[in-house]
């Protein structure tokens, strides 16, 4: 697996993650019927908070991001987003297992939404996430904290 790191974002990222987002979620979105290039990256910009947020970085280049958003009851997994050329390569998991195990620390459990048919829908499963609900495009998952 090659070197990863996070690092907070910053207003300057929030071009390079709608692209990415762009660019991931588009085969998902056009099966989906729902693909609309100016829409898939608005949404990404009207719900970025740098607070909660970090950018992916292989090598020292971006390569991807995620949110963490608090809410009432859980924490929100969001953005999460890697380089096609970088998936199945283990960094997906290796972020997602730090990002777990900081909430299993403060006993808070994560919720997240998922493209119906996307394959990172099995990445969620094998750490523990389980099925809340679904509509005709998202399916609702929640990770109980391990704590």
């Amino acid at each position: 697996m090659a070197h990863w790191d996070l690092r907070p974002a910053s207003a300057s990222d929030v071009d390079a993650m709608a692209e990415l987002r762009a660019t991931v979620l588009r085969s998902d979105l056009e099966r989906l019927g729902r693909y609309d290039a100016q829409r898939v990256r608005r949404r990404l910009r009207d719900g970025f908070d740098p607070a909660h947020t970090w950018v992916i970085e292989v090598g020292g280049a971006f390569a991807g991001s995620v949110a963490l958003r608090p809410a009432e009851d859980a924490h929100w997994l969001e953005h999460f987003y890697l380089a096609p050329h970088l998936q199945g390569r283990g960094i997906g998991t290796a972020v997602l297992r730090a990002l777990l195990e900081r909430c299993d620390r403060g006993g808070v459990p994560v919720r997240l939404n998922v493209l119906r048919g996307s394959p990172a829908r099995r990445l969620y499963e094998r750490h523990g996430f389980t099925l809340e609900g679904e509509d005709p495009v998202d399916v609702f998952m929640m990770r109980e904290s391990l704590r």
